[in-house]
């Protein structure tokens, strides 16, 4: 089977098997690659990462190219181009929509009317990895979430990513071994590397600072580098594995 096609859907659970758990989450207008069916279930690969997993057929539509991206944390489409008029459906940062029309302040998609305050044209990307990330502060926790309702710490790292145009994979163990160059010990840690534990990782924000999406707070939190390292080492978890520098982002 080689069908492609884009979610449809605000937020998909990616589940591991039919009725499984989910082992990740697709946004609105990510593209998938359909690989099988069943009557009510689809087995896709993401077109962003690779990742393949079971979801619902109805959340599969037809592709369609995307015009922008939700740039706030969130944003609603409403019934018309009126922040006044009904709440349709909530999008998380980084879903893609097909602008239809332009009405005020008001983008029209198939969905309904999204403030344009709250989209960015595809092709403009963001250049600071941890200023998007900072985005997602106070986010819940949630074990491979992707979205603004809860989200986890390679969920994190791959909005962050992507939405500065880096290819970036789903899992915190792929991120490591693709993500970046290997900083030894000697050098001076600094804005937008990665440090990366077991099973975890972080995004560094200043020379005693990084930000993730952890257990310990069960959201999105700032906490200094030195507290982060000797908390999850006393918690049983081990020492930092590796630490990496992302490429540069062009402005």
């Amino acid at each position: 089977m080689n069908e492609t096609g884009r979610i449809c859907a605000p937020i998909v659970d990616l589940l591991r098997s039919i009725e499984g758990p989910r082992d990740r989450q697709l946004l609105f207008g990510d593209e998938v690659n359909v690989l099988n069916r069943t009557d009510d279930h689809a087995l896709v690969r993401a077109a962003k990462d690779g990742y393949c997993g079971w979801v619902a057929s109805s959340t599969i539509a037809a592709p369609r190219p995307a015009s922008h991206r939700v740039s706030a944390l969130a944003t609603h489409a409403y019934a018309g181009p009126d922040f006044k008029s009904t709440d349709q459906v909530l999008l998380s940062f980084g879903s893609k929509i097909k602008a239809l029309s332009q009405a005020g302040r008001f983008i029209e998609t198939e969905i309904g009317f999204i403030p344009e305050q709250h989209l960015t044209p595809s092709d403009e990307l963001a250049t600071d990895p941890a200023e998007v990330a900072a985005l997602f502060l106070g986010t819940p926790y949630l074990w491979g979430g992707n979205g603004c309702s809860g989200i986890d710490c390679s969920g994190l790292i791959q909005a962050a990513c992507l939405a500065c145009g880096l290819p970036c994979p789903g899992d915190s163990d792929l991120q490591e071994r693709i993500l970046g160059m290997v900083l030894d010990e000697a050098t001076p840690i600094r804005r937008n590397d990665l440090i990366f534990w077991k099973g975890h990782v972080a995004l560094v924000t200043d020379a005693t600072m990084l930000i993730h999406a952890n257990a310990n707070d069960m959201a999105v939190a700032y906490e200094p580098i030195e507290q982060a390292i000797t908390r999850i080492i006393t918690q049983g978890d081990g020492a930092p594995t590796s630490r990496k520098r992302l490429p540069a982002v062009d402005a």
